[in-house]
């Protein structure tokens, strides 16, 4: 039976609330337990399952801190979603391979969900505006010129 666009909504607002409070358990929980966790150019490539997906989230809430998501836009299809949104916070670690220094930054990010029959993530695709994040996160030598 598909979802709604409501349903749909609900399902992703919840993810980025686990997501937003550094919840790995509550993220995961919203996913399928066969999910496909694909952030295109991660370095390990697509995971498949649950505990697959954990270690990216681990490094994520590492990385990332006291991030705001805001939809932008949303688009619905049967069990589908893309969903471009902001990410606002800090980067304490080194988000992406860049050293963060706690500095803010911001960026797009598009998502590309699927929805299972049970009404959880069964894949999910995400696209980071990486030319964002390095322009925000110049390497050291880069900002002392």
């Amino acid at each position: 039976m598909a979802m709604t666009p409501a349903e749909m909504d609900r399902k992703i607002d919840e993810h980025f609330g686990f997501e937003a409070r550094d919840d790995v358990e509550g993220v995961l929980a919203t996913l399928a337990p066969d999910v496909v966790h694909d952030v295109v150019g991660w370095p390990t490539g697509p995971a498949h399952g649950r505990e697959a997906a954990r270690p990216f989230y681990e490094t994520l809430f590492a990385d990332l801190a006291g991030g705001e998501v805001t939809p932008l836009r949303r688009y619905h299809g049967d069990n589908f979603l893309v969903d471009e949104s902001l990410w606002r916070g800090t980067a304490p670690g080194r988000p992406f391979g860049i050293e963060g220094r706690g500095r803010p930054l911001e960026f797009r990010l598009l998502h590309v969900i699927e929805f299972g029959a049970a009404g959880d993530i069964t894949r999910e695709n995400v696209w980071v505006d990486l030319a964002a994040v390095i322009q925000q996160l110049p390497a050291a030598e880069d900002a002392a010129a």
